[in-house]
């Protein structure tokens, strides 16, 4: 049982002594009260405790279960989730974008400086959401979105996400997860993920958070293929964790806010009950965290920078083989040893749009890039080091060197991301002179030649 084999993380936040179940995509079973789990079947006639069978389907129920492509989970709750008001249309956020079809694409590349956090009122992660970039429809589930937000309040209200998944990655500011399946605790340098459909709501552990979203529309994430690097490295299946059961449950009447994301629009209904009443669950469908300062990086012991597929963390597979509707990729403390070689990132011209984000300390490519920023540089956009940092590394003493200034991130994906209209023409601190940092390089030294027709 989970309770028996969970375990506590002290690597991101020594204060998280919640207890977790290991290991990415396991079939896990988790009971809050001893006895609460159904022996030998899923929905008895009559459940322990007079619990509530509910199953939730992260896919169709026909997917191949035999490379662990069919994810569902059942729950056994106090009360069923059907139990709740009709669903109403919230008033429409500006900032908040699901479709992408009627927004302008844009070449140029782009840098924002990091997201003001709010200084009045009182904004929770719902409410300090602001879409950066995506493609797609969330309504037809194809593409993606990529979010940032900035709260000062813990949410009293809980929320679901009809349209994909949730991938967080906080920046500043821990955050606690109540979810249907569990609670996660999840701090900067670490991440977490909120399957499609599953309710959560999210408290503050610091006076103001900070962070990064990506959504994905279609599929789910995977640990990526690990090819000829064998059998182990990079994200290990083993440090992702997943929540054990525990419930709210008052005996007494209580009103509920839930919102749910679906279409692209949010909606609101109200529950005269706590939407994380689950006593029980087992299955393979959950939220999990992972702890990025586990991640087994990879890298050149000869010449040349590899590319950064080799930083990926989790990836989310598109129609293509070996094509990602989405990638998330981080930039670690790494030990950096070419011989004969530029070490930064190099010039480039990508197929796929890049989306980056800083978590903390500085980029080793690019000067003014700030923790709680973000950059774009889209299909076939040419990007790379600035001036100075190209100088610097093309006559820089090759020793060994562990380059441990910072943790920056890039959410990556085959599709034409294309920059919200208020990221683009309204957001205050996007950077208007970040096209600047490539001025000043000087011709190479070849000779001479006449235009010919």
């Amino acid at each position: 049982k989970a309770m028996d084999a969970a375990r506590t993380s002290t690597t991101a936040k020594e204060t998280d002594e919640l207890r977790y179940m290991t290991g990415f995509g396991n079939q896990f079973e988790t009971e809050a009260l001893p006895g609460a789990l159904p022996v030998g079947q899923n929905n008895p006639q009559q459940c322990p405790y007079n619990l509530y069978a509910e199953q939730i389907s992260g896919t169709a129920f026909t997917m191949d279960r035999s490379t662990n492509q069919n994810l569902r989970t059942w729950v056994y709750r106090v009360t069923p989730s059907v139990m709740h008001e009709p669903y109403v249309l919230a008033p429409r956020q500006k900032k908040f974008l699901s479709s992408f079809a009627d927004v302008r694409g844009d070449p140029n590349q782009m840098r924002w400086d990091p997201m003001p956090l709010p200084d009045s009122g009182e904004v929770d992660f719902v409410d300090g959401m602001t879409t950066m970039a995506g493609n797609g429809d969330a309504s037809s589930k194809s593409g993606l979105a990529i979010h940032m937000y900035a709260a000062n309040k813990s949410m009293d209200r809980a929320m679901q996400n009809s349209d994909g998944d949730f991938l967080i990655v906080p920046q500043e500011g821990a955050l606690r997860l109540q979810t249907e399946l569990g609670v996660l605790e999840v701090s900067p340098r670490e991440i977490c993920v909120i399957p499609r459909g599953i309710v959560f709501r999210i408290t503050l552990l610091a006076a103001r958070a900070r962070g990064y979203v990506l959504e994905v529309y279609n599929k789910h994430f995977v640990l990526p293929a690990l090819g000829p690097i064998g059998a182990n490295g990079l994200a290990n299946p083993r440090d992702f964790q997943y929540p054990v059961a525990a419930y709210e449950h008052t005996g007494a009447e209580t009103s509920t806010e839930l919102v749910n994301k679906f279409c692209g629009d949010l909606f609101q209904t109200r529950l005269r009950k706590s939407p994380f009443d689950v006593v029980a669950w087992h299955g393979n469908y959950a939220p999990f965290k992972y702890d990025l300062q586990r991640f087994n990086t990879m890298g050149t012991i000869s010449f040349d920078h590899p590319d950064p597929s080799i930083f990926t963390v989790l990836t989310c597979p598109g129609a293509t083989p070996g094509e990602a509707a989405a990638d998330f990729v981080i930039f670690p403390p790494r030990w950096m040893v070419a011989e004969k070689t530029f070490r930064p990132p190099y010039f480039h011209r990508n197929c796929m749009s890049e989306f980056m984000g800083m978590v903390h300390g500085s980029y080793d490519a690019k000067r003014g890039f700030r923790p709680g920023g973000a950059s774009l540089h889209a299909c076939m956009t040419p990007h790379g080091p600035d001036k100075a940092t190209f100088d610097a590394a093309s006559t820089a003493d090759l020793v060994p060197e562990k380059f441990e200034g910072g943790l920056a991130f890039m959410f990556e994906s085959a599709a034409m991301l294309k920059p919200t209209p208020y990221a683009a023409d309204e957001a205050p601190w996007r950077d208007r002179d970040y096209q600047a940092c490539w001025e000043g390089f000087t011709p190479a030294t070849v000779p001479l030649t006449m235009q010919t027709l």
